[in-house]
């Protein structure tokens, strides 16, 4: 008998652990290849590995010790309780951006509201508040025709009717009246940069992540264009960088002084959303 799905998994975990990488991301990846729930990888790790399995296991440890992303390897990625195909020219959708979109689905009932999602990316966001709430407009632009390609087939796959728009911020739907803006923009400063993930530098797209002042121009950029846009009562769901609240609260206080601002933590304790209401 040749060796066992265990085996060879371990010694790939260690492998990667050795070169200072992610062990895990070895057993994700072999797991979603197979199809295989925690209760089938119990009930087989034991079983013997077939020479084109080890053959495709050994192509996916060689990309993982380059960094290489297990979801642009798998091209998909989870994301509250969808499947969303992701490419090189998307960002990997974050557990973090999860908790931006059940804040704005808590937050604001199923009438119906104009929600505009900008730098959509893979459509993640855009698609599940949809999908949740099927009375809702929801408009998504991004800068990027590649991703906006991506992010319109995961809508048509998921049954989405959300809108799409090629241009930069909020001046494609500008004319329309908004009441609900929600972006995960692109908040990393030049200085943050030396601190991100081996290969978030390496592959993710850098115009879905980096941003001029301090990582701020963006959100400076939409709290202007949502002076024209944004309906009197309307709400802003931001994502942003954890050493960033403060200062996005207050240029939302200095464009709508009557908004009430709040800065809300992820699961990690870190500041990551600021919403005005």
């Amino acid at each position: 008998m040749g060796r066992s799905y265990f085996e060879v998994l371990k010694r790939a975990s260690s492998f990667l652990e050795e070169a200072g990488k992610e062990g895990y991301a070895i057993q994700y990846l072999f797991l979603e290849r197979k199809g295989w729930s925690k209760t089938d990888w119990l009930l087989h790790m034991r079983d013997a590995i077939s020479a084109e399995e080890e053959q495709r296991l050994e192509a996916d440890l060689a990309q993982l010790l380059t960094d290489y992303p297990p979801q642009y390897l798998l091209g998909y990625s989870e994301f509250y309780g969808h499947r969303f195909s992701v490419t090189e020219h998307t960002l990997i959708p974050r557990p973090e951006t999860e908790e931006l979109v059940e804040y704005c689905l808590e937050e604001n009932g199923n009438k119906e509201l104009t929600v505009v999602d900008v730098g959509t990316g893979t459509g993640a966001i855009a698609v599940s508040l949809k999908l949740a709430r099927p009375a809702w407009q929801v408009k998504a632009v991004d800068l990027s025709e590649e991703a906006l390609k991506v992010a319109e087939k995961n809508s048509e796959r998921l049954g989405a009717a959300v809108e799409f728009f090629l241009g930069n911020g909020l001046t494609p739907v500008n004319g329309h009246s908004v009441d609900i803006l929600i972006s995960n923009p692109p908040y990393i400063s030049t200085e943050e940069w030396a601190l991100m993930d081996e290969s978030v530098r390496k592959y993710e797209p850098h115009l879905a992540l980096l941003a001029e002042e301090n990582g701020l121009a963006v959100y400076r950029q939409l709290i202007e264009e949502a002076k024209s846009c944004l309906v009197s009562n309307g709400k802003i769901y931001f994502e942003i960088g954890f050493q960033q609240g403060e200062a996005v609260k207050k240029m939302i206080q200095t464009a709508f002084p009557e908004k009430r601002i709040r800065i809300k933590k992820d699961l990690s304790g870190k500041d990551r959303m600021v919403i005005a209401d």
